[in-house]
């Protein structure tokens, strides 16, 4: 229910804060407008001085949690979700380079994107927080310590990291997600002042439908994929799902959603314990639809804003957006929120872009999230014929892995 609330409020704030943007922008005097600029810069620096942690905070616990349980069947859960995530930012990624230069090719370049300080309206001061180490430091740490501890017998360091996530959460949850409608506002009141409002909601009105249409697809493929493997129906599997679906939609969280995906599930004949094992973990690790996102709404950016398209840079940044979905926090907004940092070291995002970036996910949050939950039968259903083939009446199935 916290969660439910969260999402609808959060989602209603943000929405109110771009109408707000853009409304007001039309007349909001400078001096006022540098008033939400200035706190803009502050927020941005202090998002970027937390990254890092956010990294180390969540990744490590979680690479931690992989290593323990169930062995090797989730190993094999994980690889089919990592998978998943990346062939859903891949086909993105096609989709992208091949509609974008007709879908938004028509369009003026919005420079103010890739040089804001040539354009934006400047705050009154500047805080500088440099963060402790940088951004390629904390994942490799991250993944150091997360293998490291899967080999160390006593569990006070898994303790101390999963504290560490429940502090970086709740630093998301208590600071970052809900002065995020205000950074928003500055935002979207920058870019009214500046004359770029019109292209930036006509360019993503079109991406919203293009995303759309992209998770119809992708749960087509999964279920295809399935039942193939499975030798069911993948319509009727699909149909079964609609539940799921439709209450991710309303939660915009997997977590929340998962007594639900359990249900639908079993409704497709997979076994109870498969479907305990698999649906609470993939609800962590796999995030196809968020991925998904996040790959056409950047892709966007960079093509109005003229940044250059590296075709296998990209490739390595989807992978890379892979692993760190694993560490979003199992808040609304929170794929997005773990994904800053590598579309800044990565792609080279700046404030104005990681900005958009955050209003456009957050805002259709629950589309992305209702796609990574009904996924999430197929995985389970994969798994479920898997473990039948090599253990006959499944005498070997993994148990629950621990929360």
């Amino acid at each position: 229910m916290r969660l439910r609330s969260l999402s609808k409020n959060l989602l209603l704030r943000v929405l109110l804060a771009i109408v707000l943007g853009v409304v007001l922008g039309v007349f909001f005097p400078e001096w006022l407008a540098r008033v939400f600029m200035t706190f803009n810069g502050i927020f941005s620096q202090f998002l970027g001085f937390l990254i890092p942690l956010i990294i180390v905070g969540l990744v490590t616990p979680a690479i931690a949690d992989l290593g323990r349980g169930a062995g090797k069947w989730l190993a094999v859960t994980a690889a089919l979700a990592y998978g998943s995530t990346v062939f859903a930012g891949m086909l993105a990624f096609l989709v992208a380079r091949t509609s974008y230069p007709w879908l938004l090719g028509g369009h003026a370049s919005l420079s103010g994107l890739e040089n804001p300080e040539d354009h934006a309206l400047s705050g009154y001061f500047e805080i500088t927080m440099p963060p402790v180490f940088d951004v390629m430091t904390a994942l490799v740490l991250a993944f150091c310590i997360g293998v490291g501890i899967t080999f160390v017998h006593g569990d006070a360091l898994h303790r101390g990291f999963g504290e560490l996530r429940t502090i970086v959460m709740r630093i998301v949850e208590k600071i970052i997600i809900p002065l995020l409608p205000v950074y928003i506002f500055g935002m979207f009141l920058s870019l009214t002042m500046n004359g770029q409002i019109a292209l930036v909601i006509s360019t993503f009105l079109r991406v919203v439908i293009l995303a759309f249409l992209m998770t119809v697809v992708i749960l087509v493929i999964q279920y295809c994929v399935a039942g193939l493997v499975t030798r069911r129906n993948p319509f009727t599997m699909l149909k079964n799902m609609l539940p799921a679906y439709a209450t991710a939609l309303g939660t915009a969280s997997s977590a929340a959603t998962i007594p639900v995906t359990l249900e639908c599930t079993r409704k497709n004949g997979v076994d109870e314990r498969v479907a305990g094992f698999t649906v609470p973990l993939c609800a962590t690790i796999h995030l196809s639809g968020s991925t998904m996102k996040i790959v056409l709404f950047s892709l966007a950016i960079m093509t109005i804003s003229g940044m250059p398209i590296n075709t296998w840079q990209y490739i390595g940044f989807i992978f890379l957006l892979g692993v760190t979905m694993v560490a979003a926090p199992g808040v609304p907004g929170g794929a997005i929120m773990a994904a800053v940092a590598i579309l800044q070291s990565s792609l080279g995002f700046d404030e104005t872009a990681v900005g958009l970036m955050i209003a456009t996910y957050v805002a259709i949050d629950s589309f992305g999230t209702a796609c990574n939950v009904t996924g999430d039968g197929a995985i389970a259903a994969v798994m479920d014929r898997m473990l039948k083939r090599k253990d006959g009446q499944l005498r070997n199935a993994p148990s629950v892995p621990a929360a």
